[in-house]
């Protein structure tokens, strides 16, 4: 990813997303609250998107990362929330409401040779049996969250069975935001 500058509503809405995620990797926040962080730009964002069994997570097959949930950058003048909504559609066909408290928010790397971002992991629980219509290149699939995986972030799976713990629990609201 090459940096852009954060503009100012973006930048708030993810200063607010990292402010109520569930969960706080990598001093994510405190990352965002830099003096230089409108210039480290882009922000990622991602839908952990879980069926309504709470068994399995939707994922596609990128093509050097492998398994990982559907996301990208944040586009100049969007919110995370709405790059989210926008990133799962074209890369699964999917229209879903995301709940209301981002799962998580962390700094990694998206490539080896790229920078650390900031990102912001949102949730929803969907039916699964709705077909998908993934990006050409990119296949998209429901994966056990009981079985590991091949994916660049080997930590999502754990991390996401964290947040069904939550769902389980009633820690987290299955409200929507819009």
């Amino acid at each position: 990813m090459t940096h852009q500058l954060i503009d100012p509503r973006t930048l708030k809405a993810a200063i607010r997303d990292a402010q109520v995620a569930l969960a706080e990797y990598d001093d994510a926040l405190k990352w965002l609250l830099r003096p230089s962080a409108s210039q480290d730009g882009p922000l990622a964002t991602e839908v952990w998107v879980f069926d309504s069994n709470l068994t399995h997570v939707l994922m596609v097959n990128h093509r050097w990362r492998g398994w990982v949930a559907p996301g990208s950058k944040v586009d100049p003048g969007e919110t995370p929330r709405e790059a989210a909504r926008r990133e799962l559609f074209e890369e699964t066909g999917l229209t879903v409401e995301l709940l209301g408290a981002p799962a998580a928010v962390t700094v990694r790397s998206y490539h080896p040779d790229w920078s650390a971002v900031m990102g912001v992991s949102f949730m929803a629980v969907v039916d699964h049996r709705p077909p998908l219509a993934p990006e050409d290149g990119q296949p998209a699939a429901w994966l056990r969250l009981d079985e590991p995986w091949q994916g660049y972030f080997s930590e999502d799976r754990l991390r996401m069975k964290q947040c069904i713990g939550w769902i389980r629990e009633g820690r987290v609201t299955m409200t929507t935001s819009g």
